[in-house]
């Protein structure tokens, strides 16, 4: 593909603002700094320390609770925020935004992000270019970032039918300098895979630690005194942001549902097979998890 950029002394971008200085915001950042794909770059966000905290640390250049001020000279916008951010942002970037500024994102649901940008980023959509990549952490806040957290990982780039083709060539350029490995597929199927295969294992691990906390509540014991590392690797990542995963769930409703329910009905065969000791369908059930496993483990998982 075929990459065109403004001349601005090696930069592509002369002002970029990145909108959720976390650990994804911050991480991206890093990246088109260390790569000096970038002149300037501003922060915006809710939390004065954490945003300080970016600019002593070299992350971003300046920092402000506005908006719409922060963005008026921009030609970058990096979205970092949970889903439910997203309809009042793009409000703001509709009528505050110069006509020439590029927007990529890195929310986890894509076709919600497009729909709301339909509506409420209506003059600058052919500029929209949705994006997800496939790293993070279960830490949170600018301290947790680094510039090597998309290195080698997938990036999933998710087309829409209003988007410019500089738009996609300028984002390229943007992902690619995080060292991503960059993907194309529609939003629908982007969805469908993460609801499976990312937001599942999140809710699982939520609702293990609840149920968990539950059984406490009956026993004269507390049975996170007796949790070791198996208890450990599975709920990791319940310490993720709640609000985050909230947005996420309601977000990508139709999928996880669906999702939700395949899970469902697979707890309920190992259910049944303990209530009617039946030995020969748990060993059936678990080697075929454990040999599909491992086959990812040995196909994929040095890529993970």
């Amino acid at each position: 593909m075929k990459m065109t950029a403004p001349n601005n002394g090696g930069s592509i971008f002369s002002h970029a603002v990145v909108i959720g200085v976390g650990l994804i915001g911050g991480s991206i950042v890093r990246c088109l700094r260390r790569e000096g794909l970038v002149q300037r770059i501003s922060g915006v966000g809710r939390e004065t320390a954490n945003l300080e905290r970016a600019e002593q640390l070299g992350i971003i250049d300046d920092w402000s609770h506005d908006l719409a001020a922060t963005v008026a000279s921009a030609d970058l916008i990096i979205l970092a925020v949970p889903m439910g951010a997203y309809a009042q942002i793009f409000s703001i970037l509709n009528v505050a935004l110069p006509a020439h500024a590029i927007i990529t994102d890195a929310g986890s649901t894509k076709s919600h992000a497009i729909a709301m940008a339909e509506i409420h980023l209506p003059n600058h959509i052919d500029r929209f270019v949705p994006a997800h990549p496939i790293a993070g952490t279960e830490q949170s806040g600018v301290e947790a970032s680094f510039d090597s957290l998309f290195q080698g990982r997938r990036c999933i780039i998710t087309p829409h039918a209003k988007m410019s083709d500089d738009a996609l060539s300028r984002v390229y350029q943007i992902w690619q300098a995080t060292g991503s490995v960059l993907i194309e597929m529609s939003a629908e199927h982007h969805d469908t895979l993460l609801a499976s295969v990312s937001h599942l294992p999140h809710l699982a691990a939520f609702a293990l630690v609840n149920g968990v906390c539950e059984t406490g509540k009956q026993q004269p014991y507390d049975p996170f005194e007796f949790a070791a590392g198996g208890f450990r690797d599975f709920t990791r990542i319940a310490s993720s942001s709640p609000a985050m995963w909230r947005d996420i769930a309601l977000s990508n409703r139709q999928a996880l549902l669906q999702t939700l329910d395949g899970y469902q009905q697979q707890l309920t065969r190992i259910r049944n097979a303990i209530e009617h000791e039946d030995g020969d369908a748990l060993l059936g059930m678990f080697t075929s998890a454990k040999e599909a496993r491992d086959q990812w483990l040995k196909t994929y998982g040095e890529k993970q």
